[in-house]
């Protein structure tokens, strides 16, 4: 488990990380009055005597509910498609290598991609490779992608050292989404690659698989958001806070683990700890607004749990300051009323 043995989370070189104003969620732990909000519209409300497991749930939501309580795949898509090189096979190359090259422009063929596979061995993770790009990603297929990204990814295979690969297609970039709200442009590479199967295992509900996947990764902030999330679904809260330890505010990724790290120490009873993180989340100013939204909300629902409502109220009224049609503040007001 990479990110537990090593003492330092890096920032990733060449990684854009983004941050959507549309669905960007949190929870608020606080005792005996869960509220959840999500951007998506929908605020779960939990109400319960702490200490007897007795507790009453409802939910509102301005959208329809779907028929399933499981998110559907938040598919990565493609910022930078591949594009073949204007080189081209010799004569003397292998006979599968021509036969994949067919295959990157034009209407792949699926069949014709598959028979590489099984007649070259030697060329069984190219050609897993070039399916994914030409055929499993333009159609969105998340069955079909997990089965040969997993599979990849146990065999150790890294798309930007496949010689093919290189020789042949510009350097493909894709949006993998790492958190719920938070996608990350990054290059076709072994860690892009395990972020994706993380997110397919996640949608799948294989969430230990999906946490035993990034935690192999290299620990870049990037990364780190992803497993915070998975650590949280887990509610693996102390994992949250051991993930975090040390972490400055040095990027947008650092932002958005500490408030993972103020929420997971709330969830702990550590109000004061969680309120710290919190105030390192907010100190630049230059962050997405988005991301201060949620750090005031996440200082907010602290508070709150501390009883502490005219401070809670503070911090929910600065978010309406600047947003007040954002989901769910009027119930996070009524529960900070005196």
């Amino acid at each position: 488990m990479g990110f537990k043995v090593r003492k330092s989370i890096k920032i990733a070189p060449g990684v854009r990380l983004n941050v959507s104003s549309k669905n960007v969620g949190l929870s608020a732990g606080v005792r005996g009055a869960r509220v959840s909000v999500n951007t998506n519209g929908r605020t779960t409300r939990t109400v319960g005597i702490p200490g007897t497991g007795i507790s009453h749930t409802s939910t509102t939501s301005t959208k329809k509910r779907a028929s399933s309580a499981r998110q559907p795949v938040r598919a990565p898509q493609p910022v930078r498609p591949p594009v073949p090189k204007k080189i081209k096979p010799g004569l003397t190359a292998p006979a599968w290598e021509k036969q994949l090259f067919k295959q990157l422009s034009g209407t792949p063929d699926t069949t014709a991609i598959h028979a590489v596979g099984q007649q070259h061995p030697v060329a069984v993770a190219t050609a897993a490779m070039v399916e994914i790009l030409r055929v499993v990603g333009p159609n969105k297929d998340a069955g079909r992608a997990r089965v040969l990204l997993g599979w990849l990814f146990d065999t150790g295979y890294d798309p930007s050292r496949d010689p093919f690969i290189i020789k042949y297609l510009e350097s493909p970039e894709i949006s993998i989404p790492v958190a719920t709200g938070v996608t990350a442009e990054m290059p076709w590479d072994r860690q892009a690659m395990g972020l994706f199967v993380a997110e397919l295992e996640q949608a799948s509900g294989n969430l230990p698989r999906a946490i035993a996947v990034v935690e192999s990764l290299d620990p870049t902030t990037v990364a780190a958001v992803s497993l915070a999330e998975l650590y949280a679904e887990a509610e693996r809260w102390a994992d949250v806070v051991d993930l975090t330890n040390g972490l400055s505010n040095d990027d947008v990724a650092a932002a958005f683990l500490l408030i993972q790290r103020g929420t997971a120490l709330r969830e702990q009873g550590y109000f004061e700890a969680a309120r710290e993180a919190l105030k390192e989340a907010l100190r630049p100013r230059s962050r997405p607004v988005e991301l201060r939204h949620l750090a005031l909300v996440a200082r907010g629902h602290t508070y709150l749990a501390e009883g502490k409502k005219a401070m809670a109220r503070k911090d929910y009224e600065r978010v309406m300051a600047d947003n007040a049609a954002y989901p769910g503040l009027k119930e996070m007001l009524e529960a900070a009323a005196s």
